[in-house]
C-alpha cells in the first residue's frame, strides 16, 4: 500500500495488466508492419538502395519511432533473413502435408506463392551481393540446401520415380535442378516486369518428369 502511495505521489501512472496487454498487441502489430514493408523494399531495391526513411514513410511512422523497434537497418535486414530461412524450411516440410501423389504435391509447390517470393530474393541478395551484413552471410551459410531441401525431399522424389511420375536418375540432382530453377523464377518475378510471364506449373515440372 505504501509502495503504491509512494509511486502515485511521484506522479507515476500505473497501467492495468489489460491496458499493458493491449499496448503490447499494438507494438507487435506495428513491428510486423515494419517487417512487411521492409521485406518488399529490400527485395526490390536491395539493402543499399533501401533507406530507413523509406520504410518509415511507407509505414507512416516517424524514423525516430522506427529505432524503438530496430536499432539499425542491418538489424532489420538480419531479422528478415532469419524469417526467410524459417519460412523456406516450413515450406519444404509442408510439401508432405499436401494431398495427392508426389507429382501432384510438386505441382502445388510450382504454383509460385507470391508471398514467398520476396524471401527468395533476400536470400539471393545475401548470396550474390556485396555490402550485406556478415551475420546475414553466416546465417545463409548455415542454411544448407543439402540438409534442409535435398535430404528432406529425396524420399518424395524416390517415390515419384518408383511409380513412374518423375524422371529416372539421381534424385538429388533432380531436386537441385528443380529448386534452382524455382528460386530463379521467384527472383525474376519480384521485379514485376510486364514483359516477363511466369511459366505454368506443368511447363516447369518438365524438369523433373522428363516429359515433353
Amino acid at each position: 500500500m505504501n509502495n503504491v502511495h509512494c509511486q502515485k505521489s511521484k506522479g507515476v501512472k500505473l497501467l492495468s495488466p489489460l491496458k499493458e496487454e493491449q499496448l503490447q498487441i499494438i507494438r507487435d502489430e506495428r513491428r510486423e508492419q515494419i517487417l512487411e514493408v521492409a521485406l518488399k523494399l529490400f527485395a526490390r531495391r536491395g539493402l543499399i538502395g533501401t533507406k530507413l526513411s523509406m520504410i518509415a514513410q511507407e509505414t507512416r511512422i516517424s524514423q525516430g519511432l522506427l529505432y524503438h523497434y530496430f536499432k539499425s537497418k542491418d538489424e532489420l535486414f538480419i531479422t528478415l533473413i532469419e524469417k526467410a530461412i524459417q519460412k523456406l524450411k516450413e515450406e519444404v516440410n509442408h510439401i508432405y502435408q499436401l494431398p495427392g501423389t508426389p507429382l501432384e504435391k510438386l505441382r502445388n509447390v510450382a504454383r509460385l506463392n507470391e508471398e514467398g517470393m520476396p524471401y527468395y530474393m533476400l536470400i539471393h541478395q545475401v548470396r550474390t551481393s556485396d555490402g550485406v551484413p556478415e551475420q546475414a552471410k553466416e546465417l545463409i551459410q548455415q542454411y544448407s540446401m543439402e540438409t534442409y531441401v535435398i535430404d528432406q525431399l529425396e524420399p518424395l522424389f524416390i517415390e515419384g520415380q518408383k511409380i513412374g511420375e518423375l524422371a529416372p536418375g539421381d534424385p538429388r540432382k533432380l531436386i537441385t535442378c528443380y529448386f534452382t530453377v524455382l528460386s530463379a523464377l521467384m527472383t525474376l518475378n519480384i521485379q514485376e516486369d510486364d514483359a516477363y510471364q511466369m511459366p505454368e506449373a506443368d511447363l516447369l515440372l518438365r524438369i523433373v518428369t522428363g516429359r515433353p
